[in-house]
């Protein structure tokens, strides 16, 4: 079981999959009319409806801000490995994302939504050494979970030689790249791989990739926090592929 709280990933969830949400339950007392309009919806799905208190909710939903409404959910599934090659096999010019490393559910959940608004097909993450796709993460993605194609990875450097033996150009992303993130072409079939908050990609990891890309910075700080720079990376490649 997993919890999804907050008016729009409810919102969301009950729109894409509501055949996976086991239970709604909303702040007693509270009357607005989005939260009218997300029982109205759970109903119609014959998802029982609870009425309890705030303190319910906040124990349910433990730090995450839950707007007054959290579901009970079955827990999200990453696809498998093999799904993935079945997947890969009907895309002409696949556009990827590897996310290795991230441990805040927070950062995950923001690095995937803007995956999902930039049309990714699909989102590689290691099995081990991730943030697991918690509350914080459903949260923080923004219902972007209910309609990605993601994949848990064993191992990412096999996978990353996979998809070069099939044609995929891997660039990863390295705050001491000499190449800017402008400066590379994503027309082609491409996987771009980020980095944990503290350290980034892993060495082996940098190994390889055919390119690595910088995005400069003009202040102090020394670097982007990773679910930014994920959104600025991908979104370069959204223009570029565009024009």
């Amino acid at each position: 079981m997993t919890i999804v709280a907050g008016i729009h990933a409810v919102q969301e969830f009950l729109r894409t999959t509501p055949e996976r949400m086991l239970k709604l339950s909303v702040q007693r007392n509270r009357r607005d009319a989005a939260l009218a309009e997300l029982i109205r919806q759970a109903r119609m799905h014959d998802i029982q409806v609870a009425q309890v208190s705030r303190e319910a909710l906040d124990r349910m939903c433990d730090d995450v801000a839950h707007q007054g409404v959290a579901a009970r959910c079955q827990a999200f599934q990453p696809h498998s490995e093999s799904e993935f090659e079945a997947l890969f096999a009907t895309l002409e010019n696949p556009f990827l994302l590897a996310i290795e490393g991230v441990l805040d559910p927070r950062n995950l959940g923001a690095c995937l939504r803007s995956a999902e608004g930039a049309g990714v097909h699909a989102v590689l993450i290691p099995r081990n050494r991730s943030a697991p796709l918690s509350s914080a993460a459903f949260k923080s993605a923004s219902g972007a979970l209910s309609s990605l194609f993601v994949v848990g990875i064993g191992n990412l450097a096999r996978r990353i030689e996979w998809l070069q033996a099939k044609g995929v150009w891997v660039v990863g992303t390295d705050d001491q790249a000499d190449t800017r993130f402008i400066e590379h072409d994503y027309r082609v079939p491409t996987l771009v791989v980020v980095g944990g908050e503290e350290n980034g990609l892993r060495e082996l990891t940098k190994a390889r990739c055919d390119a690595l890309v910088s995005i400069p910075m003009a202040g102090r700080v020394a670097s982007l926090n990773v679910s930014v720079a994920t959104g600025v990376v991908l979104y370069e490649g959204v223009r570029q592929r565009e024009s």
